[in-house]
């Protein structure tokens, strides 16, 4: 493999940073929580909690993805995963949504993790751009997270 003198590893920036650190900090909260259902119904505010910090079009896009992922796939648990809104099946992210701000990205994302069974061919998408959430886009993400957890 070639490399240009140019180059040089910079490390992870200080959002990526951030993001571990939330992360870890999830972890250990998860680790202290009481009975299943207690730790369903914090992992649940939490993310709400998360979900409420965010800048105006984040906070709608997040509450509208929110709302459908748990109408549409309601098998799925709520948590925060590296500080993003999540959501698990047997203790592993299928899906999440990524604010814009989060990374200083000029639109939210929401991704799907290796759990998604989301399989097309060879080839299909994993991360979708958001710019708004609107019926149609709802619609849609119903149809992946229903076939995600199919």
């Amino acid at each position: 493999m070639a490399s240009t003198a140019t180059s040089t590893y910079e490390g992870f920036t200080a959002e990526e940073r951030a993001a571990m650190k939330e992360h870890a900090q999830d972890q250990k909260k998860a680790a202290r929580r009481g009975s299943r259902a207690d730790k369903a119904a914090e992992a649940e505010r939490d993310l709400l909690a998360k979900i409420a910090e965010m800048g105006d079009s984040d906070r709608i896009m997040a509450e509208r993805v929110h709302a459908v992922i748990t109408a549409n796939a309601p098998i799925l648990a709520p948590k925060l995963w590296y500080g993003m809104p999540a959501y698990a099946l047997d203790g592993k992210v299928v899906c999440f949504f990524q604010s814009a701000a989060k990374f200083k990205a000029r639109y939210a994302t929401l991704g799907f993790n290796d759990p998604a069974k989301l399989d097309n061919g060879a080839m299909w998408a994993t991360a979708f751009a958001l710019t708004d959430v609107t019926a149609e886009v709802e619609t849609q993400i119903a149809a992946l997270v229903k076939q995600a957890v199919s």
